[in-house]
């Protein structure tokens, strides 16, 4: 029993550590691809690639304020539906949520990867403990 238990929770370990780099690695091409640089007027990682969650980051907040400056002050709910400013509001809206999405993308992908660190980790401890506990109790 304790040699499936093993042998699961490090082939779980495994898995989720590959599943969670293929999808880092994805979404970052994926974003890479589209050359998008963060705004030189952003608070953080000014005119870098946008190919992690931190530039991703960045950028979605810039693209709010530019939104904002561009609607005075208005959000898309807020603007009348005759208002030529409101595509303006839907594209930022629209643009942030993409970004916001790779930034999650990239803490699951992240957390995917740590959670299978510690399934080896814990597959390896029981194997450890199983095997100097072998023989102990037998008479």
């Amino acid at each position: 029993m304790r040699r499936a238990a093993y042998v699961f929770s490090v082939l779980v370990g495994v898995v989720l550590i590959i599943a969670g780099t293929v999808t880092w690695v994805v979404v970052s091409r994926t974003l890479a691809d589209q050359k998008i640089t963060v705004s030189d007027d952003a608070p953080c990682l000014a005119g870098d690639l946008v190919d992690g969650p931190f530039s991703a980051y960045c950028e979605a907040r810039i693209i709010d304020t530019h939104a904002l400056n561009a609607t005075g002050g208005l959000r898309y709910a807020e603007l009348d539906s005759d208002d030529p400013l409101r595509q303006v509001a839907q594209n930022a809206a629209f643009l942030q949520a993409s970004l916001f999405t790779s930034v999650v993308a990239f803490g699951v992908a992240g957390m995917a990867v740590l959670i299978g660190v510690l399934f080896v980790l814990i597959g390896l401890g029981i194997r450890d403990v199983a095997g100097r506990t072998r023989g102990v109790g037998e008479a």
